[in-house]
């Protein structure tokens, strides 16, 4: 294997990059875009969702029950409704996503301590926000009846603290305040970065198209050389991604990163071999550039919302799904960028990882390689 082949390649390959907007667009700029769009859509916090009210006790402490409630940004009470026909019809026009009916009986039945009659019927087309509606009228409810039943032991002259025997205390580590985007950030970057897996497979099959892969077959140069010289500019690009999404992750989104930055970036080069060589065998089997676009977008990037553990916890999945997932290089480099970023965890953690992601980068380039001869005739 000679290095000055592979060097001839890269810088050819290199050159076509600079001059071919579009390709320069999807290796250099479409990582950082897609991670802000992304980051946007599965990290919004939730906020304004518009409910409606039954009110059938209509005392004081139905009123103030219905006060605390909608006292944050969250739940915005819409209307209050006169009877179930016309909630029932806010429900239907969308009006509202949830509806909250208070029955009668309810300022009694809290303050003889016999419970707290309520009912919340949710809009289930919209499952997401319905849940955490019901979370916060749940939450925001046994505090209402905690301060009910205080107000009744004091009249009583009993302290309340008196009959809370539990002392619970709760702390949560690396992300103390449990927000969603620094967890869920740094494992999109393993999405995102996959992009460039998908140029590499473009760039054989438009040789193909161009007629010019036999040009270079027929030189000196041996057909692994000629892979790994195509994914060389690559890799450089995915490592310059690497560097702009963290940067943005970081300053722009306010994720935390504890860990260390070369590790990082060293295991981010095993990852890109793992993917370009991935890349590169979806370019040896198929002809057109159309062609390696789609099965690339549903074998590399696709994969990452379901098999990667970003929304889906692997242990919740079966066997040999889980066996799916760990021949995907995302799926380990999810878990390192994880490990890096919120936990700060070294290479004694993550090791397991990357020999996993460097012997499937061995692996897809020997395939590649034994079959790229074959399939060119």
């Amino acid at each position: 294997m000679s290095l000055r082949h592979i060097w001839a390649v890269a810088l050819k390959e290199l050159r076509y990059i600079q001059r071919d907007r579009a390709t320069l667009i999807l290796v250099m700029l479409s990582p950082t875009f897609v991670l802000f769009m992304l980051a946007y859509a599965v990290t919004a916090d939730i906020e304004h969702v518009p409910i409606g009210v039954l009110d059938l006790d209509r005392t004081r402490t139905s009123r103030t029950f219905i006060q605390q409630v909608t006292i944050g940004d969250d739940l915005d009470l819409f209307a209050y409704a006169k009877s179930m026909h016309d909630l029932e019809d806010l429900l239907l026009r969308e009006d509202i996503r949830v509806a909250v009916i208070i029955p009668p009986g309810f300022e009694q039945e809290l303050h003889a301590m016999r419970g707290m009659p309520l009912q919340v019927i949710v809009d289930g087309t919209e499952p997401q926000t319905g849940g955490f509606a019901v979370n916060r009228i749940g939450s925001r409810a046994e505090v209402f009846a905690l301060e009910q039943l205080s107000n009744a032991l004091l009249v009583q002259g009993i302290e309340s603290e008196s009959l809370t025997p539990l002392d619970l205390s709760i702390r949560s580590w690396f992300n103390p305040n449990l927000e969603a985007h620094v967890d869920l950030i740094p494992g999109i970057l393993s999405m995102v970065l996959g992009l460039p897996g998908m140029s590499v497979a473009l760039t054989l099959a438009r040789e193909r198209e161009h007629g010019t892969l036999e040009q270079l077959l027929a030189t000196p140069i041996g057909r692994t050389e000629l892979l790994l010289g195509k994914m060389g500019p690559y890799m450089i690009g995915g490592l310059i991604n690497a560097l702009l999404t963290t940067l943005v992750a970081i300053i722009w989104f306010d994720v935390p990163f504890n860990g260390n930055f070369h590790l990082f970036l060293g295991l981010s080069t095993i990852f890109f071999f793992a993917l370009l060589s991935m890349g590169m065998i979806i370019g040896v089997f198929i002809r057109t550039q159309a062609g390696a676009m789609a099965l690339s977008f549903l074998v590399v990037f696709l994969p990452g919302f379901f098999l990667t553990g970003i929304f889906f916890p692997l242990v919740a999945m079966p066997g040999i799904v889980r066996m799916e997932a760990m021949a995907l290089p995302g799926s380990h480099y999810a878990v390192i960028t994880r490990g890096i970023f919120t936990i700060g965890v070294g290479i004694d953690i993550l090791w397991p990882n990357a020999v996993a992601m460097f012997v499937l980068g061995c692996v897809f380039t020997g395939i590649a390689a034994l079959f790229f001869k074959k399939k060119l005739a």
